[in-house]
């Protein structure tokens, strides 16, 4: 505050309060503790009875109690309570400190306090926190604070105290000081109540979140320090001959706040208008940057400028220099305290130091803009580059770190990249593998060792068209409900991941998971996000796809958790099938520089363009090689598909000949159906003389090879009995051929009870089936119910 004995220049003035009430015998810090009620009140303070004041100025108890029951109703210890003569009034004093007990009787002490001040023309402050100990008031010896303070002494007071209460809410008090502004306004201390006592580092929060309200309503900066005095309600102010009441005009006694709600709160307000954040020298001669990191200054104003503003000066120096990338941050925080140890006399706090640095820091990117540096990386630099001896690793014993994804896939700190071409089916992969990997499930071989905090940045699919996929793709309910809080994915993002791009991921990041550090970034794809550094090279310049790598990508993750991982999605480009068959990471997109930088790389491939399957090819440079994995969707989901199964040799013609088996397959079966509806039926040496070097069948021994292997798979079976149709008895050892839904004729079926047609021609079903096994006929138990045996439904 400005209107107090100590230089408002200084916020960090040494304010231990001596208890020297007594001008002829001041106490030393180890004498007994003594109280108001213990002086010689005919020495110390006179206790005739009062006089009246017509003007109503003298001191107020039931002021003084509202105030203290605001300010130390819930607190224990010592108040220390300081009175010394205001200035302007021609006489002169020495300050009297005392300390009170923060009990019942406190209120009527104060009281006793404040009459005895008056008379003597001097003002009543208190540190608005108690100690536990006569003779102490120094910032780290308060031991709890229960309110929160703004003292508004300039400006615009009435709109400055609307925008608290905007954003703040009511205050629990307001004290008019007693001062008055230029334009006639008067100055103000606005007070909100905490819900219990600060105590231990809460203090700290609270001091932080004073100047922080201070700073954007344009209040006394002076409030940072917890033992900042603050004129005491119902006292009497005495400041250049005005003598007036320091007096409440608002109470709500029963308005509290929660610390960590109004801190939040207090955060979330933005500065009031006209309100700079930047700290300002008092003096109208601004000094040179050169003379203020040069120049030595002492507490107490005994220099051109306080510690204040040489500190702050030289902060916002560093800042600016790490801001535009000319210093390191460690660079920066060596220059702070070298200049804080080298100038400041006496230095701050190294815990101030930091408080303050981390203020300006935050107000200068909110003003300027994200830093052009790097973000903090977790790299060793030249001078702490690690090196071992052979010895010394073949004697460390400790145990390896846990794979990310297993086995050796995804290794801490490693970075993976998944390629594939257009249309391959890799978002779908890596959003299904993702899921599981979030809900701690294994997917097709690559195992969690529990569920993974997962961060997709994908900068492909709108957010109605990313989340329509991801109700689309069938998984588990089990999985889906395991991972709804542990994979978190961004819509299409349009940006790069530059200096600016790398802060905002950084944030996003920290805010998805603020409990834990996630254990997977994953960039879907390169192409949308690549930034190729100051030349602006794109992704085929191996210079620029290393600085994308290096200053990008390691270095938001170094920022965020070293020891996460990094998934990247990549493009391929286009090869012939035998160049990646021969070698399929030469199909990435782009520097080759990227193949030598990651830890694991995947490409996806279809091999055959007229199969579903693909492979996926695996390369590790942390662990033993994987074989390549052959997959597919099947239902919906990605299965791992043996490969014992796989082609080796002439592939190509394998598949024609299997594609031929099939159209004879459909052929067949087509045919007896038609034929059946035609009222033909036929045996299998029948049907093989009758459609002979038809329809591409072939001859009637390819025929009769493929009405068997149709009847071993259970698609044809047979009927022996059709005399109902007007078909003699068969000489065949199984029948006639009978498929799935025959029916013999066209004429119409008549529900004789309600005379609905039911449907053309007479349903044939079969009596007998040829056993996959031993190849004789065998009953069928139900001829209404067609069975396939197992592995031969199609």
């Amino acid at each position: 505050m400005t209107d107090e004995h100590t230089d408002p220049s200084n916020p960090e003035q040494d304010l231990t309060m001596r208890d020297d009430t007594t001008p002829d015998a001041p106490m030393t810090p180890d004498a007994p503790k003594e109280n108001i009620v213990h002086f010689n009140p005919w020495r110390d303070f006179n206790d005739a009875a009062p006089q009246t004041d017509p003007f109503g100025d003298e001191p107020d108890l039931e002021q003084i109690t509202q105030f203290m029951q605001v300010v130390f109703g819930y607190c224990d210890g010592l108040i220390p309570v300081r009175s010394f003569i205001d200035k302007g009034q021609g006489i002169d004093g020495r300050p009297h400190n005392i300390w009170l007990e923060a009990d019942q009787a406190a209120p009527e002490k104060m009281a006793t306090f404040a009459t005895w001040a008056s008379r003597e023309g001097a003002a009543v402050y208190v540190i608005p926190g108690t100690v536990a100990a006569p003779g102490q008031a120094k910032a780290a010896e308060i031991l709890q604070m229960q309110t929160v303070v703004v003292d508004l002494d300039t400006g615009d007071i009435a709109a400055k105290r609307a925008h608290l209460e905007r954003h703040l809410g009511a205050p629990t008090m307001v004290v008019e000081s007693g001062g008055v502004t230029p334009e006639g306004q008067r100055k103000a201390h606005i007070w909100w109540a905490l819900t219990e006592p600060a105590e231990g580092d809460d203090i700290a929060r609270v001091c932080r979140m004073r100047g922080d309200i201070a700073a954007k309503v344009g209040g006394d900066m002076h409030f940072r320090s917890a033992h900042q005095p603050i004129r005491v309600a119902g006292s009497v102010y005495y400041k250049n001959s005005l003598k007036t009441q320091v007096r409440i005009v608002e109470l709500n006694a029963d308005r509290e706040r929660d610390l960590a709600e109004f801190i939040e709160a207090v955060t979330d307000m933005p500065p009031a208008p006209g309100v700079s954040l930047q700290p300002e020298f008092t003096h109208p001669d601004k000094p040179a940057m050169d003379d203020v990191l040069v120049t030595p200054v002492r507490e107490g104003a005994q220099d051109d400028w306080s510690r204040f503003e040489g500190a702050s000066a030289a902060i916002g120096y560093f800042i600016r220099m790490v801001h535009e990338g000319r210093m390191t941050k460690d660079e920066g925080w060596e220059g702070i305290c070298g200049y804080n140890a080298a100038m400041l006399r006496p230095q701050w706090p190294v815990e101030r130091l930091k408080r303050e640095s981390e203020r300006l820091w935050e107000r200068h990117v909110e003003k300027y803009g994200p830093p052009l540096i790097r973000l903090d990386s977790g790299a060793p630099g030249p001078v702490e580059m690690p090196a071992f001896t052979l010895g010394a690793l073949l004697d460390d014993q400790s145990p390896m770190p846990e794979d990310i994804i297993a086995p050796r896939v995804l290794t801490p700190g490693g970075l993976l990249v998944l390629g594939g071409a257009p249309k391959v089916g890799k978002s779908d992969l890596l959003i299904s593998w993702l899921v599981h990997m979030a809900a701690g499930v294994p997917f097709l071989g690559f195992t969690p060792p529990r569920p993974l905090r997962i961060f997709y940045l994908q900068a492909e699919i709108q957010y109605h068209y990313l989340r329509e996929r991801l109700k689309q793709i069938a998984l588990p309910p089990e999985v889906m409900a395991a991972a709804r809080n542990t994979f978190v994915a961004t819509p299409k993002l349009k940006m790069l991941l530059d200096n600016e791009g790398s802060v905002r991921v950084a944030r996003a990041v920290r805010t998805a998971f603020p409990d834990a550090p996630v254990d997977i970034i994953c960039v879907d794809p390169i192409r949308n996000l690549f930034d190729g550094g100051p030349d602006g090279g794109g992704e085929n310049d191996n210079t620029a796809m290393m600085f994308f790598l290096k200053e990008r990508v390691e270095v938001l993750r170094d920022h965020i958790d070293p020891d996460c991982g990094v998934i990247l999605i990549h493009h391929t480009k286009k090869l012939s099938k035998q160049q990646v068959k021969d070698d399929p990471f030469l199909a990435l997109s782009g520097a080759s520089a990227l193949r030598g930088f990651y830890t694991s790389g995947l490409i996806l491939h279809r091999p055959d363009e007229d199969c579903s399957q693909r492979k996926l090819e695996i390369e590790l440079r942390n662990g033993p090689a994987l074989p390549p994995k052959v997959i597919d969707k099947v239902g919906g989901q990605w299965v791992e598909i043996n490969p014992m199964n796989e082609r080796l040799v002439r592939q190509e013609v394998g598949a024609k000949h299997d594609a031929e088996r099939a159209r004879k397959h459909d052929v067949i079966l087509a045919i007896l159906l038609d034929e059946a509806s035609e009222g033909r039926l036929y045996t299998s040496t029948q049907l093989g003389e009758a459609f002979e070097n038809q329809h591409g069948l072939g001859s009637q021994f390819t025929i009769r090879e493929r009405l068997g292997v149709l009847a071993t798979k259970g698609f044809v079976k047979f009927r022996r009995d059709l005399s109902e149709q007007g078909f003699a008895a068969t000489r065949s050892h199984f029948g006639y051929l009978c498929v799935e839904g025959m029916r013999f004729g066209q004429d119409p079926i008549i529900d004789p009870a309600t005379g609905e047609v039911l449907g053309e021609g007479i349903s044939v079903q079969p009596s007998h089936y040829k056993c996959p096994h031993s190849g004789r006929a065998r009953d069928v138990e139900n001829p209404a119910v067609w069975i396939y045996p197992e592995g031969g439904d199609e």
